[in-house]
């Protein structure tokens, strides 16, 4: 505690380095033949696609997220009864409360720090789960889900696979809130990633979706001092050119790859642009923010099944129109 709250992002739309990307050698110096981003226009993405890797984000200088939609000393929120995500307009029939295999693992109803509940729930990755079948069946916008409409910024991030290839991976650091949120990165990250074609119909069941909420924007003094595993960290430097970049990578992404705190660094560098040497005296130039997230994850499976349980529970016998296309 006791450190300066962090000038929270930027208040364009944004991407940024999120999960997924393939291992890759680090070096001082740029890796040869790799293209990375080019200026700090907007649309730029997350973790790389195949032979992917992260991206730059945009040039910083949006509204403050002083308390992030409130929340005294970066605390993550208060708990919350587990609510009935919406239905498809005109479509299927709303989600049943996770399951206690989903309520166990973290996220929703979870304890963390100082025994307070997360804000982050399943039912929050049901509600995209809505969102995107819907859009892609062509059904009517899912009503307005019962969890917290607390503004967060926020990231929406798609896998699909066995292997868990990234498939999107778009987010926001202004502050949104979370029903009008989640409808907006739902779709973005889904279709508008330019590294990746739309989303399809044929793909959904190999889905995987991931909300992640940031809380506890911290600037630091030393780039050092963050925690691998635990922070997600977000650079702003100036290129060789002199132009202003930022780039950011969530939580789990250096612990995922393996990587140290220079590999991240010099890693976030190369994607946010910086095609010179690395030095150490110029890592010590950069601006770095840490921060936290609150993350959960579903399979399409876990949300189907989820959604065909409180079908069933209603005693409805027969299959939910958007179903037909699997049963």
């Amino acid at each position: 505690m006791g450190r300066k709250r962090c000038v929270g992002g930027d208040g364009s739309k944004m991407a940024a380095g999120c999960c997924g990307v393939k291992k890759q050698k680090l070096s001082s110096s740029p890796p040869s033949g790799s293209a990375g981003p080019g200026g700090g226009g907007s649309g730029s993405h997350c973790g790389g696609a195949a032979g992917g890797e992260p991206g730059a984000l945009p040039p910083p200088g949006g509204p403050r997220l002083n308390g992030l939609g409130g929340l005294a000393g970066g605390a993550a929120g208060c708990a919350l009864s587990p609510p009935l995500p919406p239905s498809c307009g005109g479509g299927p029939a709303g989600l049943s409360p996770p399951a206690a295999s989903l309520l166990s693992s973290p996220g929703a109803g979870s304890v963390g720090p100082g025994c307070r509940k997360m804000v982050v729930s399943a039912e929050m990755c049901c509600f995209c789960f809505d969102v995107l079948y819907c859009h892609l069946y062509g059904y009517q916008p899912p009503r307005s889900p019962r969890f917290t409409n607390d503004p967060y910024p926020l990231f929406v991030t798609w896998k699909i696979g066995r292997d868990k290839r990234l498939r999107g991976c778009i987010g926001t650091f202004s502050a949104m809130n979370l029903h009008s949120g989640l409808r907006e990165y739902t779709l973005t990250s889904a279709l508008k990633d330019s590294r990746f074609p739309p989303m399809t119909r044929d793909e959904l069941p190999r889905l995987f979706c991931s909300v992640s909420l940031l809380t506890n924007f911290e600037d630091v003094c030393d780039y050092m001092d963050w925690e691998v595993g635990v922070h997600g960290i977000r650079i702003e430097f100036i290129n060789e050119k002199g132009s202003k970049r930022t780039a950011t990578y969530l939580p789990e992404v250096a612990k995922e790859q393996g990587w140290d705190h220079i590999q991240t660094i010099d890693s976030l560098l190369r994607k946010g642009g910086y095609k010179a040497p690395i030095t150490n005296e110029f890592r010590k130039t950069i601006k770095l923010t840490r921060y936290r997230s609150e993350k959960m994850t579903m399979s399409y499976t876990e949300y189907l099944a989820h959604r065909q349980h409180h079908h069933f529970q209603n005693g409805i016998g027969h299959p939910l129109p958007p179903y037909n296309h699997y049963s």
